[in-house]
């Protein structure tokens, strides 16, 4: 089944087998509205391999859900509006793709699963439904074959019962079951890069790790692409190889999992680490970070994070941000003080 897919759409024929799986390059994204232009995105920029499960963390706001949309093509246009940079799947840049070639990207190439599945999914149609939409709308399949697939497919991601439960609504399912009908729609037409975003929001601690459990071991069986997106750095240290840390729209240090956990040059991801509760630290008051997330129709001069930041001199409130320094073991970092950030290194 997997190999009729393929063949059926491979649509792209100028795609480069040697190029990054999904390459982001100074991605820039803004809303128009009345209180002003918000500059969501400012300049995003990260690879993505075969295999590999890149995680994007950041606070509410600092436009990580906002790049997936652009690079699924699903931005409400208006207000929000790509202004400027690439988004290429194999050396192809999607943003020059017709809108009709971008409908046949999604699903097919790249999938999203969306933080809140009771919205995302329908309410008055049955899971089963919904899941074989996917094979009538993309593969003619008719409506008995396609709900055979949806069953295989709540089989897949381990949903117990999947015959009977394929005719019941979403209401009927507990937000973890949802969830893997979710994950289970985004993988139908078994993409290459699967984008996550959110998809432990809401649920329980347990069921988290039952979901980041399964969408692992789903990308290994696949050689799937994953990008992560999640404000949670507890939930990705297992599962991610390599992360980029956003704020207010820019990507401020890129770095491999463990190197960021363990020597982190940002001020910002040191101060993300630093928030987290730790067994060692039981009885101690818990670090913050001061203060709130720019507003995107305002952000400061300088580098964005200086009102908030305990490193920050008078040129981090004047000059523009720095370029991604190198710090060592091909981590990058924004500022100009990240040796400090690591403790005079």
């Amino acid at each position: 089944m997997t190999t009729d897919i393929k063949t059926e759409i491979d649509f792209l024929p100028e795609t480069d087998s040697s190029a990054a799986l999904l390459e982001v390059r100074d991605l820039h994204v803004e809303f128009r509205t009345r209180d002003g232009v918000a500059h969501a995105v400012n300049g995003a920029r990260f690879r993505l391999q075969s295999g590999q499960t890149l995680a994007i963390l950041g606070e509410s706001g600092c436009g990580k859900s906002v790049t997936a949309q652009a690079i699924m093509g699903i931005l409400d246009t208006p207000p929000g509006f790509v202004t400027k940079g690439e988004v290429l799947y194999r050396g192809v840049d999607l943003l020059k793709l017709s809108e009709d070639e971008r409908r046949r990207v999604r699903a097919n190439k790249i999938a999203m699963i969306f933080q809140d599945a009771l919205s995302a999914l329908n309410p008055v149609f049955t899971v089963g439904f919904q899941l074989g939409e996917v094979f009538r709308k993309h593969l003619g399949m008719s409506r008995a074959d396609a709900k055979k697939r949806a069953i295989e497919l709540l089989d897949m991601v381990r949903i117990p019962a999947a015959a009977q439960r394929v005719n019941n609504y979403p209401h009927q399912f507990s937000g973890g079951m949802r969830q893997r009908v979710m994950i289970a729609m985004a993988l139908a037409l078994d993409p290459e890069v699967l984008i996550a975003d959110e998809p432990t929001t809401a649920l329980d601690v347990t069921v988290q790790a039952q979901i980041m459990k399964l969408l692992a071991e789903l990308q290994a069986e696949r050689n799937m692409g994953l990008i992560l997106i999640t404000h949670d750095m507890g939930v990705v240290a297992d599962v991610a190889d390599w992360i980029s840390v956003m704020y207010a729209g820019r990507v401020v240090e890129e770095a491999p999992v463990h190197d960021i956990y363990a020597r982190p040059a940002h001020p910002y991801t040191k101060a993300l680490l630093e928030s987290i509760p730790r067994l060692d630290l039981k009885g101690q008051q818990l670090n913050v970070i001061k203060g709130l997330p720019p507003n995107l129709t305002a952000i400061p001069s300088g580098c964005a994070f200086h009102p908030r930041c305990r490193y920050a001199r008078d040129a981090c409130r004047v000059d523009p941000p720095p370029p991604l320094y190198e710090t060592g073991s091909g981590t990058t970092a924004a500022c100009h003080f990240w040796k400090e950030v690591r403790g005079g290194e």
